[in-house]
């Protein structure tokens, strides 16, 4: 947390708890969880779901505001902490298309947070730069989300990832999960797996040599013993895999459009596919998806992809009641 950030108010509005996990705190990325927070954080995502089963929307949140600040486009991520903001009572202040902003003009983001958090009690911040959302931090006396630093981390991403495989498989410790797609450029594969290494796992990476896992996550995957191997071919452990987490190919990550035509296709999963699949293995997706799962597979009960979105919704519910103080 910034040590300028000023200290909780004795007098804070009641329900607020100054010694709640996370109160006041900026969610940036793994790295900075244990495995008692997330025992807690999902404790607390399953209590949101069934509130929102039951009432579908209540005042935890009444009064705070979440100015949400995206320099990338955004359908899921975006629609994702609004509903969970306004399911909780608060209000969104929605700032999508920054070319229409003061970002325009040559705003710095240092300034732009500066000046949201005249409005707002906590941003939500997605950007094409690594690093943005501890830079945001740094100057911001607000709680900062990172929904997304281009290539680097997607931590509640990856929260809600291990969320949705807890909830399908029952358990972490003693799976085999397997990450397939473009591995050099998705934030989160690279989120999942620094969680995961948490867990007593082992990880598969498969993806076209040009696209493969980046060495640094691997070297911090081996100083933590976790049992991991790459491929360039699905068909060499789809079939060990309790867990097949498929990204796509990311055409605005590439500078040569040649290269990414010869890759974007590499993987395509059918139900042709699934048949050589665990009978219960869970198949997900961060979404969108381009081809790299057919609408065939959708009807499937081993594809979690849709129920993944709405757990999603539920943990971002728990991190929002959490950094503000409410849970």
């Amino acid at each position: 947390m910034n040590a300028n950030r000023p200290q909780p108010s004795p007098h804070l509005p009641l329900g607020d708890r100054r010694d709640a996990p996370f109160y006041g705190r900026d969610i940036l990325e793994v790295a900075q969880f244990r495995r008692a927070d997330l025992s807690h954080i999902f404790g607390v995502a399953r209590e949101m779901r069934e509130m929102v089963l039951r009432v579908g929307s209540f005042d935890l949140l009444k009064g705070k505001i979440l100015a949400s600040l995206f320099y990338e486009p955004s359908t899921r991520t975006a629609s994702s902490f609004t509903a969970a903001m306004e399911r909780l009572g608060g209000s969104v202040i929605p700032i999508s298309e920054v070319r229409y902003s003061s970002v325009s003009k040559g705003e710095s983001l240092p300034d732009t947070v500066r000046t949201l958090e005249c409005y707002a009690d906590v941003i939500v911040l997605r950007h094409p730069e690594v690093g943005a959302a501890k830079l945001a931090a740094k100057y911001a006396r607000k709680p900062i989300i990172n929904a997304g630093d281009g290539v680097g981390e997607h931590p509640t991403q990856a929260l809600l990832d291990l969320f949705t495989i807890i909830e399908e498989a029952g358990r972490i410790d003693g799976l085999t999960v397997t990450l397939l797609g473009d591995l050099k450029n998705g934030r989160t594969v690279h989120s999942l797996a620094r969680l995961l290494s948490m867990y007593d796992v082992k990880l598969n990476f498969v993806s076209p040599e040009s696209l493969a896992f980046p060495e640094k996550i691997l070297r911090e995957l081996d100083e933590k013993g976790i049992a991991w191997e790459a491929h360039t071919e699905l068909e060499a452990v789809l079939p060990r895999s309790d867990v097949l987490y498929v990204t796509r190919v990311q055409k605005e990550r590439f500078s040569d459009p040649a290269h990414y035509a010869r890759v974007k296709d590499a993987y395509v999963i059918s139900p042709e596919t699934l048949t050589h699949a665990r009978p219960r293995m869970v198949l997900m997706h961060p979404l969108p998806r381009v081809g790299e799962i057919t609408m065939e597979v959708d009807n499937d009960p081993r594809a979690a992809y849709f129920r993944q979105m709405e757990y999603g919704m539920y943990v971002r519910m728990a991190l929002l009641a959490m950094v503000l103080g409410k849970a």
